[in-house]
């Protein structure tokens, strides 16, 4: 069997050591989600696919009746950071902030959303916080820290999909997206018994070819406005420091609205973190209440 890995922040970072494991910022390793405390993976997953262990970061495609790749339109596929080669047709958010009209990308009451996470730092912000937020997970740490999604879950917060191992998504084939979409998802199945309807590109990445793809698992796309760039501080970016961070957080508090985008992928962002709520305050929005919809497309018993 394969011991997952937990994706921590550091792949925003770009990296990795040789384990896969990811350096924290306290110079200590992240802990590795132990195989025997994983989601059990289902029967009825197993009857689907054929498969009968959670995958590794590169999870197998499995067809879907109700994704129709023929739907999506033929643009072209894109690295990181390849932008004058990308059109403007294909409204890219990562290359031009281009949005969709259906992209969710603020919120009338200025409200703190997390990505990256389950992870052990998750924990220590659950504890600090006194009103319900929005976490968008990666269904490789769903699964492998399954009792901190719980507790997210427990606790109330809204939870969406940050797809399965934070994937450049715009860089992959159509059924390489379905992989990380449809992995993801069922690993909140299988471990909060709910189908998400949110869902967050990793780094932002996404063009109307993604967009297409995600809209057939009828998952909203949600964005950001104000971003806090918090994952510098893990690669000690000395261009972006707290005090910076904090100056941002005075600004957009005078605004009073917007989506701050954060992460809980490791204890240096989550004690930041912990900072910038306390500046907010309480009077914070899920993604849900931000537009007034629901917070899931199906719950399960």
């Amino acid at each position: 069997m394969i011991i997952y890995r937990a994706v921590q922040t550091a792949l925003l970072a770009g990296f990795f050591l040789k384990s896969g494991e990811c350096l924290a910022s306290n110079g200590s390793t992240a802990l590795i989600g132990d195989e025997d405390m994983q989601t059990p993976f289902p029967e009825w997953l197993k009857e689907f696919t054929n498969i009968t262990q959670w995958p590794g970061l590169d999870p197998p495609y499995i067809p879907l009746d109700y994704i129709d790749l023929t739907k999506v339109p033929e643009f072209e596929r894109y690295q990181s950071g390849r932008c004058p080669n990308i059109s403007r047709e294909q409204c890219s958010f990562d290359c031009y902030n281009c949005v969709d009209v259906d992209d969710v990308t603020s919120c009338f009451k200025l409200s703190q959303t997390f990505d990256d996470g389950p992870t052990p730092a998750t924990e220590t912000l659950l504890e600090n916080l006194r009103h319900r937020t929005t976490f968008f997970v990666l269904g490789i740490n769903t699964v492998s820290f399954p009792h901190i999604y719980e507790s997210v879950v427990e606790r109330g917060h809204l939870v969406g999909t940050h797809t399965w191992s934070h994937a450049f998504l715009p860089s992959l084939s159509n059924e390489e997206i379905v992989a990380q979409i449809e992995w993801s998802i069922w690993a909140m199945n299988a471990t909060g018994k709910h189908f998400p309807k949110y869902f967050r590109p990793p780094y932002g990445a996404i063009d109307n070819r993604v967009r297409a793809i995600v809209k057939q698992f009828g998952l909203t796309v949600v964005l950001w406005d104000h971003d806090t760039f918090d994952w510098k501080l893990i690669t000690n970016d000395k261009l972006r420091t707290e005090e910076q961070i904090f100056k941002d957080i005075e600004t957009w508090k005078s605004q009073r609205k917007g989506l701050i985008l954060e992460h809980d992928g490791a204890r240096r962002t989550v004690d930041l973190a912990i900072k910038i709520n306390k500046l907010v305050g309480n009077d914070q929005l899920t993604v849900a209440e931000c537009i007034g919809d629901t917070d899931y497309i199906e719950r399960y018993d």
